[in-house]
């Protein structure tokens, strides 16, 4: 058996092109040169980004809004950069039978800490139930530390209209694996009884009445996006009444 001289595989250049090696390197630095220059009128004018990018966090509910979240701490256990931080308890502990999520747990304490986290998306992967999952908002600076440390109510979704708020009992004769399975499309009558026995002041009920008596469509499960475009006048004063960050809501202006 004799040995064949190595061939590579890569198709040999003629003699242009041996000629131009040594400056092929700057083809792409020359044909950037007669482009348009495009500046960015951040944040005036924002560009969403792509479709799968890792953005800030969410905690997502369920249709009759029961948390997704059981914390079962299988995020903080995947995260590379020990940025989650989970508390679970037990829905047996709530009074007269609420739930805060199906099943036996709930996570009680969610937080992510975002000076260490590093948006890698293991914490998406691990999550047993869809709870966790990452959205386009960008925008996480701050001028404090503290602020950056984002707690569940920071990072559960928002109720979308015809939600009901927990705790409340789960939909009549189903388990947390109809819950799974995506089955559960709307609060029933008999949770919005329970939570008008219990809280009759609460904000959720007229909108869960509707969606029980045909006067609305099921709830779409909403999610955290990227805040719109501003002024700058109006984006400086947003970030002076929030503390430095930009947008609304508690915890240092965090949607």
């Amino acid at each position: 058996m004799t040995d064949k001289p190595y061939e590579p595989l890569r198709p040999k250049k003629g003699p242009l092109g041996e000629l131009l090696a040594p400056v092929a390197g700057f083809g792409v630095t020359f044909s950037s040169m007669f482009r348009p220059t495009v500046t960015e009128q951040y944040p005036r004018t924002k560009t969403p980004p792509q479709r799968r990018y890792h953005g800030r966090h969410q905690l997502n509910r369920y249709a009759d809004g029961l948390e997704k979240c059981i914390g079962c701490e299988l995020c903080a256990w995947a995260c590379p950069a020990d940025a989650i931080y989970v508390e679970g308890a037990d829905n047996a502990d709530l009074p007269d039978g609420g739930h805060m999520s199906p099943g036996e747990r709930y996570g009680r304490v969610y937080q992510i800490n975002y000076l260490r986290c590093i948006f890698c998306g293991l914490c998406i992967e691990a999550c047993p139930t869809r709870a966790l999952t990452m959205t386009n908002d960008y925008e996480l600076a701050g001028p404090e530390r503290a602020g950056m440390i984002y707690e569940k109510k920071d990072l559960l979704a928002p109720l979308a209209e015809g939600m009901l708020a927990a705790p409340h009992p789960m939909v009549e004769g189903t388990t947390d694996t109809e819950y799974y399975r995506g089955e559960v499309a709307a609060p029933t009558a008999e949770q919005l009884d329970w939570v008008r026995d219990r809280r009759p002041d609460d904000a959720t009920l007229s909108g869960a009445e509707r969606v029980v008596h045909g006067e609305a469509p099921p709830p779409t499960p909403s999610r955290h996006r990227l805040r719109g475009s501003a002024t700058k006048a109006a984006v400086a004063t947003r970030e002076a009444a929030t503390g430095g960050h930009v947008g609304t809501g508690s915890a240092g202006g965090r949607a």
